[in-house]
């Protein structure tokens, strides 16, 4: 039964060509077939979309710039690049750090497109630190995906040298603008209802560019995005993943997690600078340098501790550091430390008054099984932390008060204050690379705050707190309550190498006022 029609068509076609042959040899023009086999019929070309269509379509595409990409552009993003597209659609404020190749600059080119063809009136301002960053690289492509739009939306468009003009709307338009020490008003003067910035390389743009353009920037509705290589461990876009990164959506993009690297060029950094290096944190793993030169702690040694499985020394002692504060911006820290790892996630208290501090800490205290309960619970005696010390002496908790301002310090030839010299034991015990810390953001970012220098007698100096707290944009809290943890080596050693603890009489030390 199957076969029949096709049989039917067979044969109609044989007689057609039959007929056709004979008026042929009569010179006679035969009639079109009553039937023929011409295969499927093409459906007719779609009608071109209505008025109301058009910006039905324009609407959806302004709010996924996914569907876009996809749709417009015939391409596929990576996960990175769909999760990054979407932020942008939803906040004011991107950044995303990445190692070589990622495909960032892609990324960048559909986020022009989407923005100039979704958004009346628009304005796009595209910037980095050099001219082949944004001519050769980023405006090129632009055009390469450019060309791949439809028709109808590639007219639109006139991409020229250092500009991209919408054509018929005079006001709208992006523009490449380089941003340098010497010109920094790269980021000024642009103004309109749909205002997208675009920082390419941010890393190596001068701060004195985000300054100048920080009104700009902070223009209601604008919105910035910003890309590149992590290179400084400092500066507006290392900001945004730090101190400043609760008004970013921040995003890193490591090369083993793109599907653009080539292995191959792995294999080279790692071989060429070792995994290790600073260049392949910043170029593969799209990390920031692991210090700069005068950072105490390097950021390597510290991120490498939070993923370290290490045991805790089990005949080391138990050494709580309590940083005390009384309501305002700062917060009350405990740390708890055996030897050679941070036991449990360091806990804050804020707005909390002394009696209610000493009452936290009590608990804590019942509630740490006998085995784990602290030789010393050490406490920052400055300020409020003297009443709190008091207290617990009341509670018969063995604790102990630490003036951290204390000069000179117990090692007096290297460092002028205990509070340089803490730091530096935290610093000497990461560099044992045998601890564990908590995988803790911000403890990791406060550890690695600190700056250093040696003054002109030769002793190190730690950044002072006031300082480090303006460039963190917080107070280290957790950092400072970690710190304490090294001052139970202050206490008087005994003829074995251990410590000599009696709590019913105050602890000496080579520092006098401190008990």
């Amino acid at each position: 039964m199957a076969g029949r029609p096709k049989r039917r068509a067979r044969l109609a076609a044989e007689a057609a060509a039959r007929a056709a042959a004979e008026a042929e040899a009569n010179g006679v023009q035969a009639p079109p077939p009553a039937y023929q086999d011409t295969g499927p019929i093409a459906p007719p070309p779609p009608a071109a979309p209505t008025a109301d269509e058009q910006a039905a379509i324009i609407e959806q595409l302004a709010t996924d710039p996914v569907l876009f990409v996809e749709s417009m552009l015939g391409a596929t993003p990576q996960k990175w690049q769909a999760d990054a597209l979407r932020a942008i659609a939803s906040n004011d404020r991107v950044a995303i750090r990445s190692g070589h190749g990622v495909g960032k600059t892609a990324f960048l080119s559909w986020l022009v497109l989407w923005w100039l063809l979704t958004r009346l009136p628009t304005k796009v301002v595209c910037t980095a630190n050099t001219a082949h960053q944004l001519s050769d690289v980023l405006w090129s492509e632009i055009g390469k995906w450019h060309r791949k739009l439809p028709e109808g939306m590639r007219r639109l468009l006139e991409i020229k040298s250092d500009k991209i003009e919408l054509a018929g709307v005079p006001d709208s338009f992006a523009v490449a603008r380089t941003s340098r020490r010497e010109q920094p008003e790269a980021l000024q003067g642009f103004h309109s209802e749909n205002l997208l910035f675009v920082i390419d390389e941010a890393s190596g743009v001068p701060d004195i560019v985000f300054e100048v353009g920080q009104g700009a920037l902070s223009t209601e509705g604008a919105k910035v995005v910003m890309t590149g290589n992590p290179t400084r461990s400092q500066g507006y876009f290392y900001d945004a993943f730090n101190k400043n990164r609760k008004r970013w959506w921040g995003k890193r993009v490591s090369c083993h997690d793109a599907d653009t690297v080539d292995k191959a060029f792995l294999e080279d950094m790692a071989s060429q600078y070792g995994d290790g290096s600073n260049q392949y944190r910043v170029r593969v793993l799209g990390e920031f340098p692991s210090g700069d030169d005068d950072a105490l702690i390097a950021r390597h040694l510290i991120e490498s501790a939070t993923t370290r499985q290490v045991e805790p020394s089990q005949t080391a002692p138990v050494v709580w550091g309590l940083d005390v504060a009384r309501f305002g911006d700062d917060s009350t820290t405990l740390a708890k430390r055996r030897g050679n790892a941070i036991t449990e996630p360091i806990k804050m208290w804020r707005g909390k008054d002394l009696m209610e501090t000493c009452g936290m800490i009590k608990v804590e205290w019942d509630a740490t099984p006998g085995g784990m309960r602290p030789q010393e619970i050490l406490v920052d005696v400055i300020g409020l932390g003297a009443g709190v010390v008091d207290r617990l002496r009341e509670l018969n908790l063995p604790v102990r008060g630490i003036n951290v301002a204390e000069l000179p310090a117990l090692d007096g030839h290297r460092f002028s204050r205990l509070r340089d010299e803490l730091w530096w034991k935290a610093r000497e015990w990461f560099e044992q690379r045998d601890c564990t810390i908590p995988n803790d953001e911000a403890l990791v970012d406060e550890l690695c705050g600190p700056l250093y220098t040696v003054t002109s007698a030769g002793k190190i100096q730690i950044e002072p707190k006031a300082q480090m707290k303006r460039r963190l944009g917080r107070s280290p809290d957790k950092a400072d309550a970690f710190c304490l943890t090294f001052a139970t080596t202050a206490a008087v050693a005994s003829g074995g190498g251990g410590y000599a603890i009696r709590w019913g009489q105050p602890i000496r030390r080579n520092v006098k006022g401190v008990v």
